[in-house]
């Protein structure tokens, strides 16, 4: 089954409620939340106070992907707030094997974030002990990105790598994704499609949500 999960990140604050219950309406599968602290990544976005807020919304899994420095700290605060996914970023977590089973303990789904630059196979480690795989297809930090193109490759690297180690963990796409972009990263072998602005900034949300999601269900 293929999953799409819309970013509230590129939704309208002032009405959220709406346009969390629109796209749950037209067919998304979960809610992707984007957790940026200001250092990681040059963007701050919101803390569990939101996650929470949008957990009492929707019943739709929740995604929570930290762009944050030192996670471990608030991973709790996080899952308490109703995250049903937790994804950590490869390059900030430097005892990243403990903070997996840290998430898993506290009741979540564990996942890891790799950006652009860093090599699929950094991940062969922990690959038998995750979840989620989330292949970032632009430089985390900004909605409305322009997809990057080698991100396909890195898709079908991350399911040889799969299939080597026998893990189970899904394959997630963030960043630029679109009517187009999501059809060619499904054939590579996606799994989770993350699509914020693509959604959240058309002119009509639900026919944009059900087009996306058309667009994967046939694959």
């Amino acid at each position: 089954m293929k999953i799409l999960a819309p970013s509230i990140l590129s939704a309208d604050f002032t009405n959220l409620s709406q346009q969390i219950r629109l796209v749950e309406m037209a067919g998304a599968d979960w809610i992707h939340c984007d957790i940026m602290d200001g250092h990681f990544v040059p963007n701050i976005t919101f803390g569990p106070f939101i996650v929470e807020a949008v957990n009492r919304i929707t019943d739709l899994p929740l995604d929570v992907h930290l762009m944050i420095e030192s996670p471990e700290l608030f991973i709790k605060d996080f899952i308490d707030a109703g995250a049903d996914f937790v994804t950590v970023h490869f390059e900030e977590v430097i005892h990243l094997n403990r903070v997996v089973y840290q998430i898993k303990e506290l009741g979540a789904k564990a996942g890891v974030v790799i950006n652009p630059s860093t090599p699929v196979h950094s991940i062969r480690d922990i690959a038998e002990y995750i979840d989620l795989l989330l292949i970032m297809t632009v430089n985390p930090g900004f909605g409305g990105q322009t997809f990057i193109p080698n991100s396909v490759r890195r898709i079908h690297e991350a399911v040889e790598l799969r299939e080597k180690f026998r893990a189970k963990f899904l394959i997630e796409v963030d960043g630029g994704i679109n009517n187009q972009t999501i059809k060619i990263t499904s054939e590579a072998g996606a799994d989770v499609f993350v699509a914020g602005a693509s959604i959240f900034k058309s002119e009509n949300i639900s026919a944009a949500t059900t087009e996306l999601k058309n667009l994967i269900s046939s694959k």
